[in-house]
């Protein structure tokens, strides 16, 4: 890697790719356009891009070294099928995505699916309900939003070393913590998406599967 490469790194990325692989492959759509939040290194992105072929896959972040590392991890793979990525904050009451030159970017090819990984506990709860409204506005009747990272079930920790690692957070950032699954589930219901599947995954982190049932009136 030279001292002019973009592409960033991280390490949870080569453990947690494969088994959240297996539950994409299951869950989402196999056409259409894959919007995924908070990209950060771009690692999944262009990992998974090249499992779903038949998809475009459109990256975003907030943060402008994290898009210049999805671009260079882009490149290095030569990945067809991955669009540049998209500032996007998942809090704003429109996203960029919404805006008709941005959707006439995706060929045509409609958002079936949102995917979402390790952000709503690093980031304040104001964020996971920004998703959660952006998935409503945005999904088809059908279209699936895809979480993963740690939970509390029942309001408790799953394991000791969530405990250690909620406590870490809120040290880091009081708006930061491992979420209340119930809670999360309530905001998705709040914006008509209905909880389809949690899987226990390695780490004691969880995927946690939602689809959009009905629009708004």
């Amino acid at each position: 890697m030279t001292s002019q490469d973009a592409r960033q790194y991280a390490a949870a990325t080569e453990r947690n790719r494969e088994p959240i692989l297996e539950i994409l492959l299951n869950v989402l759509p196999h056409s259409g356009t894959i919007l995924e939040i908070a990209s950060g290194t771009g690692e999944h992105a262009v990992y998974f891009a090249d499992k779903f072929k038949d998809c475009g896959w459109l990256p975003t972040d907030v943060n402008p070294q994290a898009r210049a590392s999805i671009v260079a991890w882009t490149k290095h793979y030569g990945c067809k099928n991955v669009y540049p990525p998209l500032e996007l904050d998942a809090t704003e009451s429109v996203w960029i995505v919404e805006n008709q030159t941005a959707t006439g970017l995706l060929n045509n090819s409609p958002i079936v699916a949102i995917i979402n990984i390790n952000m709503i506990h690093i980031s304040p709860w104001s964020a996971c309900l920004g998703l959660m409204a952006g998935a409503g506005r945005i999904l088809p009747v059908g279209g699936v939003l895809y979480l993963y990272g740690p939970f509390k079930v029942d309001g408790e920790h799953t394991a000791a070393s969530n405990v250690a690692f909620d406590e870490y957070l809120r040290a880091q950032n009081r708006e930061w913590e491992v979420r209340n699954l119930d809670d999360v589930i309530a905001a998705a219901k709040a914006e008509h998406l209905t909880l389809k599947q949690t899987y226990q995954m390695s780490a004691n982190n969880l995927s946690v599967v939602f689809e959009r049932t009905a629009k708004k009136i």
